[in-house]
C-alpha cells in the first residue's frame, strides 16, 4: 500500500500545473506530487486558508500559488487563471479535482441538489478545461486529468445526481481526448473507489444518521466495497495522476482508470 509522498523527480520542471480543490484530500496530495516533480503549482479552491496551508506544505511561494476561486463561476475562474499565468506562465497541466458528493433517494433528489452536483462535478471541469486548453495548444504540451469516481463507471443506488455527474466527466474526458488526439495533449480520468477523505467521513456520518449502524460499522461497509477491504489513500490517486502527467505517457488518452483495489468494471 502506498501511503507516502511521491519521490522527488524533476520530470515536470518548467511546467505549470493547476489543481482544483487543492486545499485537502486528493487535491492536496496531487499538488504535493506535482511540486515534488518540479512543476509550479497553482492551487484553486474556495477556502483560501486551506490552500495557503497546502502551498506552505509543498514549498511555499517559489513553487505554489494559492488562489481563491469557484469552479462553477466562469468569471471567478477567468480571474484566477489570469493571476496564475502572471505568476507562473501558461498552463501545461490541469487536475480537475474539485467535487461534491451527496446521497438521497431519487424522489428526494430535487432540482436544486441535482444542479448543485452537476455544477461542481461536471460544469467545473468543463469551465477549467476551457481556460487551460488554449494554453496547452499554444505551448505544444498538455495534460488534463479529471478526478471522476467508480460511480462514473457503474452508478449506484441513492446517488443518482453524483453518479450522473461523474458519468458526464468520463464522457467529457473521452470527447476531449478524441478532439485533441492529433495534438500533444492527453485527457484522462481517474476513478477512485471510496477514498480516505472528508467526503467519506461525511458519508459515514450520513450512514450512521440514517441507520442503526455505528461509525465503525458504517466504515466497514465502505471498506468491503474494495476487494482489498480498505479505503484508497489520496496519495495513491496522486501517484496515478503523476504517471499520466510525466513524459512517456503520450499514447495514454481517453482512458478512465479505476483505482479501486480490484473492483472490475
Amino acid at each position: 500500500m502506498h501511503t507516502g509522498t511521491a519521490a522527488e523527480n524533476p520530470s515536470l520542471h518548467g511546467r505549470h500545473a493547476v489543481v482544483t480543490g487543492a486545499g485537502r484530500g486528493i487535491g492536496a496530495a496531487c499538488a504535493a506530487a506535482l511540486a515534488a516533480n518540479g512543476a509550479r503549482v497553482t492551487l484553486l479552491g474556495r477556502d483560501l486558508s486551506r490552500l495557503e496551508d497546502t502551498a506552505q506544505a509543498v514549498g511555499g511561494a517559489p513553487r505554489a500559488l494559492p488562489l481563491e476561486a469557484d469552479v462553477t463561476d466562469e468569471a471567478s475562474l477567468e480571474r484566477a487563471f489570469g493571476a496564475a499565468r502572471v505568476e507562473f506562465g501558461p498552463v501545461h497541466i490541469l487536475i480537475n479535482n474539485a467535487g461534491r458528493a451527496a446521497s438521497a433517494k431519487f424522489t428526494d433528489t430535487d432540482p436544486a441538489l441535482w444542479q448543485a452536483l452537476l455544477a461542481v462535478n461536471l460544469t467545473g471541469p468543463y469551465l477549467c478545461a476551457r481556460q487551460a486548453i488554449p494554453d496547452m495548444l499554444t505551448e505544444g504540451f498538455g495534460r488534463v486529468v479529471n478526478i471522476a469516481s467508480t460511480a462514473g463507471l457503474r452508478g449506484g443506488a441513492y446517488i443518482a445526481a453524483y453518479a450522473a455527474s461523474k458519468h458526464g466527466v468520463i464522457g467529457l474526458t473521452r470527447s476531449l481526448a478524441l478532439e485533441y488526439a492529433a495534438r500533444p495533449i492527453t485527457v484522462n480520468a481517474l476513478c477512485p473507489g471510496f477514498t480516505d477523505t472528508d467526503i467519506v467521513k461525511d458519508a459515514i456520518a450520513h450512514i450512521t444518521s440514517k441507520t442503526n449502524r455505528t461509525p465503525e460499522q458504517a466504515l466497514e461497509s465502505l471498506r468491503t466495497a474494495n476487494p482489498q477491504r480498505r479505503l484508497i489513500t489520496p496519495v495513491e490517486v496522486a501517484h496515478a495522476m503523476l504517471w499520466l502527467c510525466r513524459p512517456g505517457t503520450e499514447s495514454i488518452t481517453g482512458q478512465s482508470l479505476a483505482i479501486a483495489g480490484g473492483e472490475v468494471y
